[in-house]
């Protein structure tokens, strides 16, 4: 496995591969804290193309002034040997200046999905992720980019702007990874103390929850809304950031669920942010 640092080795890599074996390129973008979730991805990609590379990037400009970026977690010999027992083909690790070079004006903006959800909780998020992978996707030139469900609103912050924009890349979502009690899997986790990790269960409980309820017949998102407060109210420890029914598409509420619609709620356990969801039916 490679070790790349500059756009144009990771471009030189990507054409040369293509060029000699008509090999389809994929890309799994992550800042990072390795976990589960990110190697079903990674196997994921090489299960789908004939080389993989996997970015490692902690992307400054996604991060608001008063959240974690210097203290999120950093794993780089860890992260790599993790991608290399997966099967990726390559690492790409930036420095910031190679991503963001001294005097860059341009960044990438999806109006009005870049406002929902995550993104009306942590302005200026979505236009910080859409740049980084624009840059990425242009970078690499990959067939396929694999995403978790995770993180379902920048699935579609990112399908709308490779949609915009006409690249190439086809983005393939993959399953939620969680632990054996529930948990979603994310690098934020190792944040959690044992009882903020109890706490944060109450998420994967009301997800659970509003899958119940469609499988029952339930399409009415104000009794979805309403469970998974109620669900919340029982653990008050935990502070809700947003409970929503919405397309997944346009991330705009939904007043009658349906098959594909998205459930998605987001909450702080102690000082630490997390997210989940399920695609319904």
């Amino acid at each position: 496995m490679e070790i790349l640092r500059t756009v144009a080795e990771l471009r030189a890599w990507s054409r040369r591969e293509r060029k000699d074996g008509g090999n389809t390129i994929g890309l799994v973008p992550t800042m990072g804290a390795l976990h589960a979730g990110h190697a079903s991805l990674i196997r994921a990609a090489k299960n789908s193309v004939g080389f993989v590379a996997v970015s490692i990037f902690v992307n400054p400009t996604q991060f608001g002034p008063n959240e974690d970026f210097a203290r999120y977690p950093r794993s780089f010999e860890a992260d790599c040997a993790l991608a290399q027992a997966e099967g990726a083909d390559v690492v790409f690790a930036p420095s910031v200046d190679e991503l963001y070079p001294a005097g860059a004006a341009t960044f990438v903006e999806v109006s009005g999905l870049s406002e929902r959800l995550d993104g009306k909780s942590r302005p200026g998020h979505f236009r910080g992720v859409a740049t980084v992978v624009s840059k990425l996707l242009i970078a690499v030139e990959p067939d396929k980019a694999f995403f978790g469900q995770k993180d379902a609103a920048q699935v579609a912050v990112l399908r709308r702007m490779v949609s915009d924009l006409r690249l190439a890349a086809e983005i393939v979502v993959c399953p939620i990874v969680r632990e054996a009690d529930g948990l979603a899997l994310s690098s934020r986790n190792v944040y959690l103390s044992a009882e903020e990790r109890a706490q944060a269960l109450t998420l994967s409980r009301a997800v659970r929850q509003a899958e119940a309820l469609f499988a029952s017949g339930e399409r009415r998102a104000s009794r979805f809304i309403e469970a998974a407060r109620e669900t919340f109210a029982a653990v008050p420890e935990i502070r809700v950031d947003y409970i929503a029914l919405v397309d997944w598409a346009t991330l705009e509420p939904v007043e009658i669920a349906a098959p594909g619609s998205l459930f998605a709620v987001a909450a702080w356990a102690g000082a630490t942010r997390l997210i989940d969801n399920a695609i319904l039916g």
